[in-house]
């Protein structure tokens, strides 16, 4: 298994623009992933180890798109109906072809091998038969041009092109693809394993009695299901109690088994916030100030040679960083390739004040109206309002130059199906 280059996160210091921090991270992270060969019904959402190439044109050979009759285009009349005899019958996957003679159609279905001359396909909705059932002629609308419904050979992909390539996440249409080509299985990078816990005396688990001052932890399944989408195999090492030994045990023991090891909160320098001193113990940390609302502080380390990550305690906090700066981490390590998701040209249905050299994520929802798509923001903008991120569709962008936004001004939108999947 490949490593992290040494100390790959010892980028602390001063406040740090997103882009800075995101070049930071791409020149320093490699993937730390091994490959294994994986059927094609297992290949959704695993990053892609190889090139694929296909063995074969696309189709194979010339064929019909429609249902309808094959004629050459030479023998239609361009200004009226013509009327031509149909020489026989062709259908998926016949390997017999007749070869219907000039002046002369063919009865053909969709996906069936092209005879050699006929080079044109009529739709059978735009045709007539008549005549005799025993010999029955075709009555062709003028007006087709030709070539059409004619599918060439390699139309769709030639043979020894690359249709998949290394480092890609494979979505529905890339399964589909590779089986195109006649691939039954595919190389992926292997799930990246990662250890998750939380610390903290007042986390509960959903489902337990609440004393006074407790709350559940909710940030833990929250990471939880935010890195299964991305596909790695996530080992839950539960609550640990606020105490130095307990937390660098737990982070000792993870490291030989994983690698990458996530929390969330308990890495400030209060007095009860002992995951910093275990990973500094353990190894180093760096905490990254970002200029960003929210989630400005996050830690980034290494306990041994496995990469750390600390999360803010704030929900709302936890999300916004973990998509816009984990995320591109954990793709890295898998191997993935360095693709920023899609942002897009919106509304603003909201004013705003914000900082300079501060970017910002607003959380919003999208609305139809008569002018198009506008954001409008959720009216509480804590960090710790959950259920912000619940209503919302996604996040307004605002970028750092920016320190007032006007209603009707467009934005960058960012859906949250573009990256909590």
């Amino acid at each position: 298994m490949a490593q992290l280059t040494d100390d790959c996160f010892a980028q602390g210091g001063p406040l740090m623009r997103v882009e800075e921090a995101r070049s930071l991270l791409a020149g320093s992270i490699t993937a730390v992933t091994d490959s294994e060969t994986v059927p094609l019904t297992e290949a959704l959402g695993r990053i892609l180890a190889e090139d694929i190439a296909s063995p074969v044109d696309i189709p194979p050979a010339p064929n019909s798109a429609v249902d309808g009759y094959a004629v050459y285009h030479a023998d239609l009349n361009p200004d009226a109906e013509t009327r031509l005899p149909i020489a026989g019958r062709i259908t998926a996957g016949q390997q017999d072809l007749p070869a219907p003679p000039r002046g002369s159609a063919i009865r053909i279905f969709t996906g069936a091998r092209l005879p050699d001359g006929p080079d044109t396909v009529m739709m059978q909705e735009d045709c007539a038969v008549d005549g005799d059932p025993e010999a029955p002629w075709v009555v062709i609308r003028p007006g087709i041009k030709k070539g059409s419904n004619a599918r060439k050979a390699g139309e769709d992909v030639e043979k020894d092109s690359i249709v998949l390539h290394r480092g890609q996440r494979l979505r529905a249409q890339d399964v589909g693809q590779a089986a195109a080509v006649g691939r039954r299985e595919v190389t992926v990078s292997q799930r990246l394993r990662v250890a998750l816990f939380s610390t903290g005396d007042e986390l509960r688990e959903p489902g337990a009695a609440l004393d006074d001052g407790a709350i559940y932890d909710s940030n833990r399944y929250t990471i939880h299901a935010l890195l299964s989408g991305l596909g790695c195999r996530v080992d839950d090492l539960g609550i640990l109690p606020d105490r130095l030994d307990a937390v660098r045990s737990a982070l000792g023991a993870a490291e030989g088994k994983h690698d990458l090891i996530v929390t969330s909160g308990g890495v400030s320098v209060g007095e009860e916030d002992h995951v910093k001193t275990a990973v500094e113990a353990l190894g180093k940390l760096h905490l990254w100030r970002l200029a960003v609302k929210p989630g400005r502080p996050i830690a980034l380390g290494q306990v041994g040679r496995v990469p750390f990550v600390g999360l803010p305690g704030n929900p709302v906090a936890v999300v916004v960083t973990f998509l816009n700066i984990v995320r591109p981490v954990i793709l890295r390590m898998m191997g993935g390739n360095d693709t920023p998701p899609h942002t897009f040209r919106v509304r603003a249905g909201f004013d705003h004040k914000k900082k300079l050299d501060r970017r910002e994520w607003v959380r919003a929802r999208l609305v139809d109206g008569a002018s198009g798509l506008t954001a409008e923001k959720f009216a509480r903008e804590g960090a710790g309002i959950l259920s912000s991120l619940v209503a919302a569709d996604g996040l307004v962008e605002l970028p750092e130059d920016l320190t007032r936004l006007e209603a009707g001004a467009m934005v960058d939108f960012l859906p949250f199906s573009e990256v909590t999947q």
